[in-house]
């Protein structure tokens, strides 16, 4: 299975009214953050089903993938690092992550984030120190700042909340939306899965001037009396 076969097989699977939503959905319009950002139109389990059938591609053709312009492409070729991840040595994992890093600026939209940071990023910094995503999380670009709040779901999924509590804690006051609510969603899964006297901890400090998004996803499983508390800023 080529490359030139994947993209045309693509090709045959657009969808051009459902690009049309997504390309609003995505914010793709000028000045927006996924401005310029091209998309075939398809809905993920397609493109699910096309990336096990390409799980061969060597990982030159996978950068020319994550070049595209098209987010399909970037998003299947995530898919299939993601697939060989899961099976590989521990020489081939580093690669997938080095290569990973290494392509921040192709991996620039929310939806390809999420997918892929916990799997990749989280999952091979388990057992191995975590200070690059200390300097993702203090980087001026808000997909770095996503990566590294990401990444630390797989810990959270393993009961580690350190590492969420302190990369939260550099982006308590971010300004972008994006930034806001995957913080929000950390701390809501940190406090869920790990200690909810932890997440507390953090949000006394912190609830009063805190973004109102940002506290609004971590305290969405609280029970009404505790969100009143905690949206009060006095």
């Amino acid at each position: 299975m080529s490359l030139n076969n994947l993209k045309k097989e693509l090709e045959q699977l657009a969808n051009p009214k459902q690009a049309a939503l997504l390309q609003r959905f995505f914010k793709t319009g000028k000045g927006e953050y996924a401005e310029g950002d091209v998309f075939l139109g398809l809905k993920v389990p397609v493109q699910r089903s096309v990336a096990k059938k390409y799980n061969d591609l060597s990982l030159s053709d996978i950068q020319k993938l994550l070049n595209s312009k098209i987010h399909e492409h970037r998003l299947i070729a995530l898919l299939i690092l993601m697939q060989k991840f899961d099976t590989a040595e521990e020489d081939v994992k580093k690669q997938i992550f080095e290569l990973y890093l290494k392509n921040t600026r192709n991996i620039n939209n929310w939806d390809l984030i999420d997918l892929s940071a916990p799997n990749i990023v989280g999952n091979y910094l388990l057992d191995k120190n975590r200070r690059i995503l200390y300097k993702l999380a203090k980087s001026s670009s808000i997909w770095e700042k996503r990566i590294s709040m990401l990444a630390t779901f797989e810990f959270i999924a393993n009961k580690e909340s350190k590492d969420a509590l302190a990369i939260a804690e550099i982006l308590v006051n971010d300004k972008h939306d994006l930034i806001q609510k995957a913080v929000g969603w950390m701390l809501r899964e940190a406090g869920k899965r790990v200690s909810q006297a932890e997440e507390e901890k953090f949000l006394k400090k912190h609830y009063r001037t805190m973004p109102r998004t940002m506290l609004r996803y971590a305290i969405e499983r609280f029970d009404e009396k505790k969100k009143k508390f905690y949206m009060k800023k006095e």
